[in-house]
């Protein structure tokens, strides 16, 4: 791992979930160990590379928790509901608002009034 400076997201997307397990396993150890060197006054040029690797483990992740959550999505696109970090973030108004069949609905009463007293209409003469 320590001869490409950096992991490319591209590459990473058609791997398996344990290629991925297993590649994110070894930036970690490595990073570790240039953790300790840097402690122990190790060279500055592989001092940069701390940077790099934070970063490409910070994409791996990325990929792994995305494929996850793709696959949680297949899960449950056949279920009555959708777990909550899964459903739609929107903002609090707008999840609470009522749906647009309940907005539509008018009670009894509200239809016997508008069918006896319907709204008048009025003609404005333009001059």
């Amino acid at each position: 791992m320590s001869s490409n400076a950096r992991v490319k997201p591209g590459q990473l997307w058609g791997k398996s979930k344990d290629d991925l397990k297993k590649q994110l396993d070894e930036l970690k150890t490595e990073l570790g160990q240039l953790r300790v060197q840097k402690i122990s006054g190790g060279a500055s040029s592989k001092l940069t590379r701390i940077h790099d690797l934070r970063k490409s483990i910070a994409r791996t992740l990325t990929v792994i928790n995305a494929n996850q959550r793709h696959q949680l999505r297949i899960f449950y696109a056949k279920k009555k509901y959708l777990p909550l970090d899964l459903r739609a973030k929107q903002t609090r108004a707008i999840r609470r608002r009522l749906s647009p069949k309940d907005a539509s609905r008018v009670t009894e009463k509200q239809k016997k009034k508008s069918t006896h007293f319907p709204a008048r209409k009025y003609a404005v003469k333009v001059e």
